[in-house]
């Protein structure tokens, strides 16, 4: 008699088959509450050192997890296997590899945790190569280069198994004391916007979910102090701080949102369902998963007053909008699904939720029958020898070293030179100062080494990092390079004034390395919780710089910093002053190679850098009233303004042409216009489209930017340039609260920075006033 043999059939879920929202459809049906809820939140791990499972990781804020115990029911994210402990890149994969089979074999639909890590500065692993911080990215003015960054981020990633990426920041700087403003691209939306989706780009490219934050709100908190109340108008809010997302999601296709610590007069973000749901979702389409930042939903309890217990925070939060808690388990943990079991949190907010959840990880192919969890970086070499897996998987590579000095290089901001600059066959070089010779003055406080490295001092940092000093002495190989520190980042130590001064007056020049040491929660002068009472030179470092400008050599000062800085007498009497904000592992090499000559510097400034160290801290983007007036005796006008930068060549602008001088409120202007290179060498220009709304039904700002182009010309190369400027990007928000595009005047200022117009054509909108929404025109169109 035949044996009758049946095929197995493949559950709905996990058909590729079927369109994603049937087979989430089927899964949520097929779950318990129990299993529901644990897809809504991470786990705190560490990988293996030796390849093993990874290991829950325990933190002050939160409770010790078992794993045996809620794996059963499922798992939503592994958080930070990376990023915890220095682990060998590969024995890490093979340790998440292991963890994600334990996970799978553990719940009864087999499906695996989705696993993120951080990647402000790069990939933030052991051995990764540290890239530079966002504000750096934001002095390039490149949007390509930072895409192509991006994707080599996201490649390394996802070959080891990630699946998520915590960035980028796209907080507008508002107030340059805040210490997360290493962190930021800079202060200007449109700029913060065009990067930050260059970013998005990138990552989503390699497979890696791009998560946006922190929305919304972070980088305006009160007196730049780090998850302190925000108090703007919805205006400000709109105009200001929200368009980066819209862009970064309407253009950059990014699939996660990261809410904001922060309250807005009175409302955190975390509970905000206007903001989370009304805007987020209902009006832009927003379909991806919304975040906790770490321990965002029980701050509602803790922090913030509004709710009475971790559980209301739980309800709270999902009400408003978020979907997965983060870091690990605290909210939506027990008492979370007895609270769903017995109707008083409804179930139809843990399915909304997790219906996005699902959506995400079927994306991924991790609901996929057969989806196998090896990562590429382990299908070469298997998962069974860890000895022979060591050292196998390269997360610092030449290529992206190549990528990383590249960045390093546009980012060198040339802030003043009176011709010193670049040194020409200098015979001995005086390099004073604290950041003359530390490994870590190019990192910001979430790269590897500083953010997780700190806490294992035993352990080799893991890529190289050289000072500026041996990158002066291979820069330099004919000059004697003298090196004394002088003073401390931050201390109050003016014992090493009086050597740095004689060392100084022996030279022929002396560069002056000055600027922060990144840290968190106040170890450091710059990062999170780093926040600062004074814009003036941390520590010692401005006594130290004037008793060096009081030397009378010739003075470079080169600043390695997360923030600028007021640096008082220097501003005038230095012979050249050279910014870098935490340019990364290649930093000092670029460094070095902006004072050779080498590269000619094309960075130009993301935040403008103050005059004086207690003024009112305040960013270009500003209504009149914020200016120098005859009325207050503080005058904020910055040294340097946004998007300044100087170069080693000159450049002519000339022969502007308006194609018209009148457009409707619905069309647009065409301008064309000639850039010339006038001097001998190479080099580019940043070209800065800036938009002036002389009368309008609200306070506008001065001028605000609204395109931009770097164009890279040769030894006497000109150039013709038009750019169409579409009379949506004169649009703000109205009296109503609705955006609308205004008739009337208004300048196009062509310009090399805020402060330094070149071309301008006064123009005219005509017609009605007209309402426009979220899909409006985003870019003045370069050509």
């Amino acid at each position: 008699m035949a044996v009758e043999t049946t095929t197995p059939v493949t559950p709905v879920w996990n058909d590729p088959a079927h369109d994603i929202d049937t087979r989430v459809t089927a899964l949520i049906e097929a779950m318990t509450v129990e299993e529901k809820i644990a897809q809504l939140f991470g786990v705190w791990v560490g990988a293996s050192a030796e390849g093993g499972e990874v290991a829950p990781h325990q933190h002050d804020m939160e409770e010790a997890v078992d794993l045996d115990a809620l794996l059963p029911a499922g798992l939503g994210q592994l958080t930070r296997p990376f990023g915890t402990a220095p682990v060998d890149p590969a024995l890490g994969a093979l340790s998440l590899l292991r963890t994600q089979r334990r996970i799978m074999a553990a719940n009864r639909f087999g499906i695996p945790a989705l696993a993120h890590e951080e990647c402000l500065a790069g990939f933030a692993a052991w051995g990764a190569t540290a890239y530079p911080v966002p504000l750096s990215w934001g002095a390039t003015f490149d949007p390509d280069l930072i895409r192509k960054m991006a994707a080599a981020i996201g490649r390394d990633m996802r070959q080891v198994g990630i699946h998520q990426g915590l960035a980028p920041v796209l907080d507008v700087v508002r107030d340059t004391r805040w210490g997360r403003v290493e962190e930021t691209i800079g202060e200007d939306p449109y700029l913060v916007g065009t990067i930050g989706t260059a970013y998005v780009q990138g990552l989503e490219s390699a497979g890696i979910v791009a998560t946006l934050k922190h929305f919304a709100g972070y980088s305006a908190s009160r007196a730049g102090r780090n998850l302190a109340p925000v108090s703007m108008g919805p205006r400000e809010r709109a105009d200001v701080l929200l368009p980066p997302f819209e862009m970064a999601l309407r253009e950059g296709g990014a699939r996660s949102v990261m809410h904001a610590y922060t309250d807005t007069d009175g409302i955190p973000s975390a509970a905000d369902e206007d903001l989370l749901t009304g805007l987020l979702r209902d009006t832009w389409g927003f379909t991806g998963t919304v975040v906790a930042d770490y321990f965002g939903i029980a701050f509602l309890k803790t922090l913030h007053g509004v709710a009475a217990d971790f559980t209301d925070a739980a309800a709270t939060a999902l009400r408003a909008g978020v979907d997965v808690e983060l870091p690990s388990v605290k909210t939506f943990g027990p008492a979370l699904v007895q609270a769903v079991t017995e109707g008083t949190v409804p179930e139809e907010l843990v399915d909304r939720a997790l219906r996005r959840v699902l959506a995400q990880k079927a994306e991924l192919g991790l609901l996929d029958a057969g989806f196998d969890p090896v990562p590429a970086a382990l299908r070469e070499h298997g998962t069974d020898d860890t000895v022979a897996l060591r050292g196998t998987v390269d997360l610092d590579s030449s290529e992206n070293r190549e990528l990383a000095a590249r960045a390093a290089d546009e980012a060198v901001i040339l802030l003043a030179n009176n011709g010193v600059l670049p040194l020409t066959a200098p015979r001995r070089i005086a390099l004073i100062g604290p950041q003359a010779d530390e490994p870590t003055a190019v990192l910001g406080c979430y790269s590897f080494p500083l953010h997780v490295g700190v806490h294992h001092p035993d352990v080799p940092v893991g890529i190289e990092l050289p000072t500026l000093r041996e990158a002066l002495v291979r820069e330099f190989p004919g000059a004697e390079i003298v090196t004394v520190r002088g003073a401390d980042v931050d201390t109050a130590d003016t014992s090493g004034f009086d050597q740095a001064v004689r060392v100084a007056r022996d030279a022929d020049v002396v560069v002056a390395a000055l600027g922060d040491r990144a840290g968190l929660f106040g170890r450091g002068t710059s990062g999170e919780g780093c926040d600062a009472e004074s814009l003036a030179l941390p520590g010692v470092q401005q006594a130290l710089l004037d008793r060096l400008l009081d030397t009378g050599t010739p003075l470079v000062v080169a600043l390695l910093a997360g923030r600028p800085y007021a640096l008082g007498r220097a501003v005038t009497e230095a012979d050249a002053i050279v910014q870098s904000f935490f340019p990364g592992a290649e930093g000092t090499a670029a460094v070095a190679r902006v004072l050779s000559g080498a590269v000619n510097p094309s960075g130009r400034l993301p935040v403008s850098v103050p005059a004086g160290s207690g003024g009112q801290p305040s960013t270009y983007l500003a209504a009149p009233l914020a200016g120098r007036s005859d009325v207050s005796a503080v005058d904020p006008t910055a040294a340097f303004a946004f998007g300044h930068g100087l170069s080693y060549t000159s450049f002519d602008w000339s022969d502007l042409v308006v194609a018209a001088e009148e457009a409707a409120t619905d069309g647009e202007f065409t301008l064309s216009f000639t850039v010339r290179n006038t001097g001998d060498r190479h080099g580019a220009e940043v070209v800065q489209l800036y938009l002036h709304d002389p009368v309008a039904s609200v306070v506008q700002p001065v001028q605000r930017l609204v395109g931009y182009r770097r164009v890279p010309l040769g030894p006497g190369e000109a150039r013709r340039l038009s750019v169409t400027v579409p009379a949506d990007l004169a649009s703000f928000t109205g009296r109503d609260g609705r955006r609308v595009v205004e008739p009337g005047e208004l300048e196009l200022r062509l310009s090399a920075a805020s402060d330094a117009p070149r071309l301008t054509a006064r123009v005219r909108l005509t017609g009605p006033a007209r309402h426009v929404d979220h899909t409006r025109r985003l870019h003045a169109e370069f050509r």
